[in-house]
């Protein structure tokens, strides 16, 4: 199978088989001249980083719904767009998408540089988003290579060597792929291939486009490609949550982390330190006031990229002439709460200590 004939039959599928997806051009609608918007391009791709198309879809909808074009994006306010993040985890990348889209619009009059080189300038783009961006927005080639690419090409080419030593193998091997025409609509072409045929587990070889050329096509070895260097196992961090209410109103105590670091910025309820070696008989030594903390009956469990986490709860009420005034903390009435800007795991606390 030469390069340009691999091209042209998947590419052939995928003008009947593409997903419809509400950040994508699909190919009929470029056939009469539609182009890709690189903002929403770069923003789907941000957002897809770490998290599945499913996942993100409601997210991306409603961003571009608040905040049409980068430069009201650029105008918004870094809390709502925390807020408007929140639940999606990796939240560097909503602080970066900040300074990214402030960059475009104050310094490049919110255009898109078109070249990987000039893309891995602007913060928060790195090496597989400025090719996505460069080839799906611009149409210049380069090798687009994530998950979906990975199994595909280590499937078609029966590329043992494990993941993370395979990835120059990968990208050499996608590059050679990637057609100067339509070089775009390739990369999103292999997405769709390994999100819908060429899956992790069961392929369906069958329906497969590429079958005839795929050295592992039908064998039991599909399903062990690619190749994954062995996990190193996570570590436990252990810490406790305090979760102060207003007896009168049910409104929640809050403050906002640290702008840098881990959820950076983010929302959370007063808490401890979370360390591997955590004493909870002295958690209420670290409570934020003196008050009748009452401890939940069981612990909240989450686990992050490179650690899990495990959360004794506390809850006090408190009323109103009792109610503590904490420096850069804020009272949330409960129909408020749904709108902060809280991570999934401060989400999960507060199920723990309301219900």
């Amino acid at each position: 199978m030469t390069s340009a004939s691999a091209a042209s039959t998947l590419l052939d599928w995928y003008d009947r088989h593409a997903r419809r997806l509400p950040w994508r051009v699909s190919p009929q609608d470029r056939a009469v001249g539609e182009v890709p918007d690189p903002y929403r391009v770069w923003l789907s791709e941000i957002m897809l980083q770490q998290t599945t198309v499913a996942a993100v879809k409601d997210y991306f909808e409603k961003f571009v719904k608040t905040w049409p074009t980068i430069k009201h994006l650029a105008a918004a306010s870094e809390e709502d767009v925390m807020k408007a993040w929140a639940g999606l985890g990796y939240y560097s990348r909503a602080r970066n998408l900040k300074k990214c889209a402030n960059t475009v619009a104050d310094q490049l009059d919110g255009r898109f540089p078109e070249t990987e080189a000039e893309l891995l300038k602007l913060p928060g783009i790195g090496p597989y988003t400025a090719a996505a961006i460069a080839t799906i927005a611009f149409d210049s080639h380069a090798a687009v290579v994530d998950g979906n690419v990975e199994r595909v090409i280590t499937r078609l080419d029966q590329i043992e060597t494990p993941l993370p030593d395979a990835k120059p193998l990968v990208k050499a091997r996608m590059g050679e792929l990637t057609p100067n025409v339509r070089p775009g609509d390739f990369a999103q072409a292999v997405m769709d291939l390994g999100a819908t045929i060429c899956t992790p587990r069961r392929p369906a070889c069958a329906l497969c486009p590429w079958t005839s050329n795929c050295k592992v096509q039908g064998t039991e070895i599909a399903e062990t490609l690619p190749r994954k260097a062995p996990k190193k196992q996570k570590p436990t961090r252990i810490g406790a949550a305090f979760v102060a209410v207003n007896a009168g109103n049910g409104a929640v105590l809050l403050r906002r982390r640290p702008p840098s670091g881990l959820l950076g910025g983010m929302t959370e309820v007063p808490g401890t330190h979370w360390a591997e070696q955590f004493d909870v008989e002295t958690s209420l030594e670290d409570a934020p006031f003196p008050a009748n903390w009452k401890k939940r009956p069981s612990e909240v469990k989450h686990t992050f990229t490179h650690f899990h986490l495990r959360l004794t709860i506390f809850r006090a009420d408190l009323s109103g002439d009792t109610l503590p005034k904490l420096e850069d903390s804020w009272w949330s009435e409960p129909d408020a709460l749904e709108s902060e800007a809280l991570p999934t795991v401060m989400r999960k606390v507060l199920v723990s200590a309301l219900s």
